[in-house]
C-alpha cells in the first residue's frame, strides 16, 4: 500500500480499529527504551510468584496495557482478566460491583443476584485501576479478601473462597494518601509488593518508534515517511502531558485530516501548536532550527504575518522552486500550495518572472505588486 493510499480516508482497505484494549505481548510494550526493558524484566519475575503488583505512572502511560500484558504472560492466562476502574463507579455501587450480592440483598437488586468482580476473577487476574480512589470502607473489605482469600457477597451467610492475581494501578502518590488518612496503611503495604513504575512518554527514548507504530496501527502500510520533517520534529519535541493516550489521539487526528500523501505540521492538533507557541514566546527572538517550526528566525508580528514572511523568504531563497521551499519549511508540496492559497500569496508565474531575482531584492520588489497579491505584508 502506498503512503498516499494509506492516508486517503476513502480507501476501502483502511483497517477498522477496535475500542477494546488488546493483549499485547510484554516485549511489544517497548522498542528498546532501557527503563521499559528493566520494568518488563521485573514484571516477568513478579507475575507468577503470587505477589500483588502495583503499577504506578502518570495518566495515559499505559498502566492497563501493562496489566493485560502481565496477565497474558502469566500462568493464569487461561483464566479471566477482570478489570474495575475504582474512579468510575459511584461509591454506593462499588461494593456490589466488587464483592457481588445475593438475591434480595437490597431493594432494586437483580432477582438472581450478581457475581462480583472478585469472584469473576477467580483463577485469573483482578485489575483494580485507580485504586487510590477506592472508598475507605471498601478498602477495609478488600484487605479482608486479600488476607483471608475469600469474599462475602452482600446478603450471603457464607464466604466464597477465591484465588486471584491482584494487579492495582494508580497515578496518585498512595503514600501521601496514607499520611493524610485517606488510604489504609495496612492495605498499602499489602498491595505495594511488586511495584512497577511506568516512565512518562517524555522520558522514553523510543518515542520515534512508538510514533511509527501508531501511524501503522491507524493505516497499515504507512510509516514515518509520511511525516514532514517539521511534523516529525514537533511530535518528538512535545512534552505530552497526556502521554501515550494523548500521542495516539494526536496521530489519529493527524491521519484523519491529512488529505495528501503526507502529514504536515498543519495537520497536527491545534493544542499541540498552542503549547509550542507558549514555549517559543518565552524563548529569545533568535530561535534555533531544532526549536523552530521553520528553518529561520521568526519576524515580529502576528502569527499569520510571521508565517507569511517565513514562506516568502523560503520561496525567494529557492527562486520559487516549490519542492525546495517546502523542504526548507518542513512541509510537503501540497501543504505549501494550501498555505499559499490561504495566505493569498500568488505564484511567481502569475506576477512576472522579474521577481526571480531572489534575496532582499526580491522582497524589496514585493510592494510593487499592490492588489495583485498581498506580498506587501512582509516586514
Amino acid at each position: 500500500m502506498t503512503a498516499q493510499n494509506a492516508l486517503n480516508p476513502d480507501v476501502s482497505s483502511r483497517a477498522p480499529r477496535s475500542d477494546g484494549l488488546p493483549y499485547l505481548p510484554l516485549d511489544a510494550l517497548t522498542d528498546g527504551d532501557p527503563a521499559m526493558l528493566a520494568l518488563i524484566a521485573r514484571g516477568k519475575r513478579f507475575i507468577d510468584r503470587g505477589l500483588p503488583i502495583l503499577i504506578l505512572g502518570e495518566t495515559g502511560t499505559g498502566k492497563e496495557f501493562l496489566a493485560r500484558a502481565l496477565h497474558a504472560y502469566s500462568e493464569r492466562r487461561r483464566g479471566a482478566m477482570v478489570a474495575l476502574n475504582c474512579a468510575s463507579i459511584p461509591e454506593n455501587l462499588i461494593e456490589s460491583e466488587l464483592f457481588g450480592y445475593c438475591r434480595g440483598a437490597f431493594s432494586g437488586a437483580l432477582s438472581q443476584g450478581m457475581r462480583g468482580k472478585v469472584v469473576q476473577a477467580d483463577g485469573g487476574t483482578l485489575f483494580l485501576d485507580e485504586i487510590g480512589d477506592m472508598p475507605f470502607a471498601q478498602q477495609t473489605r478488600l484487605l479482608r479478601v486479600l488476607s483471608e482469600g475469600e469474599v462475602l457477597p452482600l446478603g450471603a451467610s457464607r464466604p466464597t473462597p477465591v484465588d486471584v492475581q491482584l494487579i492495582c494501578a494508580t497515578h496518585q502518590d498512595l503514600f501521601t494518601k496514607v499520611e493524610d488518612g485517606s488510604f489504609r496503611e495496612d492495605l498499602y503495604y499489602r498491595i505495594a509488593v511488586g511495584v512497577l513504575r511506568l516512565p512518562s512518554l517524555r522520558e522514553r527514548s523510543d518515542r520515534g518508534a512508538l510514533i511509527a507504530r501508531m501511524i501503522d496501527d491507524e493505516w497499515p502500510g504507512a510509516s514515518l515517511d509520511v511525516l514532514t520533517p517539521a511534523a516529525h520534529a514537533e511530535l518528538l519535541a512535545h512534552a505530552w502531558p497526556g502521554n501515550l493516550r494523548q500521542l495516539r489521539a494526536a496521530i489519529r487526528y493527524a491521519c484523519a485530516v491529512a488529505s495528501e500523501d503526507c502529514i504536515g505540521i498543519e495537520d497536527l492538533p491545534v493544542e499541540l501548536m498552542r503549547a509550542r507557541a507558549v514555549v517559543r514566546h518565552s524563548e529569545p527572538a533568535a530561535v534555533s532550527r531544532s526549536d523552530s517550526t521553520f528553518a529561520m528566525h521568526s519576524p515580529a508580528g502576528s502569527p499569520r504575518t510571521d508565517e507569511r514572511g517565513q514562506i516568502l523568504h523560503a520561496l525567494a531563497a529557492s527562486r520559487w522552486n516549490i519542492s525546495a521551499a517546502a523542504r526548507t519549511l518542513g512541509m510537503c508540496r501540497a501543504s505549501l500550495y494550501r498555505r499559499l492559497k490561504t495566505l493569498a500569496i500568488p505564484h511567481v508565474r502569475d506576477v512576472g518572472s522579474e521577481l526571480l531575482g531572489g534575496g532582499e531584492d526580491w522582497l524589496a520588489a514585493t510592494p510593487a505588486l499592490g492588489e495583485r497579491g498581498a506580498l506587501a505584508a512582509v516586514h
